[in-house]
């Protein structure tokens, strides 16, 4: 069931790239935005994390606390991180619950990979609501980072 604007977001509980327990709770009272991709170290996946990197100072002053989530382990994020320079957590939803959760996942993939994050963008406000919602069905593509920081400006 495809995640709406104005619902309270799914809580969660991942590991991030550090193997620490990062839960979407314990964020309440900051804005948040979650940025699912489908693998580290992809053309595309790259280029939009390092965007986020590059651009993370719009995101802190906008009291956005930013996290990257794939399907891919903590070990492999952890690489993926260090290699990029990022400068936000990644989380490991290696058993696919939360990008089933927000209806942000593959069930078929190329290479007949199944069960692989959809390319997506959600950014959750200070009390939990889902403010903005944005699912690619093509991995090619890039959320519209312009619209995520109009939607983050007017939660200020």
């Amino acid at each position: 069931m495809a995640i709406e604007i104005g619902q309270t977001a799914p809580a969660f509980t991942l590991h991030d790239s550090e193997k620490n327990k990062v839960a979407l709770a314990d964020y309440k009272g900051k804005n948040v935005l979650l940025m699912f991709f489908p693998q580290s170290f992809t053309g595309v996946c790259t280029a939009e994390l390092c965007s986020l990197r590059d651009n993370i100072a719009i995101y802190n002053n906008a009291n956005a606390q930013v996290f990257g989530i794939s399907v891919d382990s903590v070990f492999t994020l952890a690489k993926f991180k260090e290699e990029q320079h990022l400068n936000f957590p990644l989380l490991s939803d290696f058993n696919k619950e939360v990008s089933t959760a927000y209806d942000a996942i593959y069930m078929n993939w190329i290479l007949d990979m199944k069960g692989v994050s959809k390319r997506s963008a959600f950014v959750i406000d200070k009390e939990g609501i889902v403010r903005y919602a944005e699912v690619l069905e093509s991995a090619g593509d890039l959320p519209n980072f312009t619209a995520i920081e109009k939607t983050l400006d007017t939660l200020n």
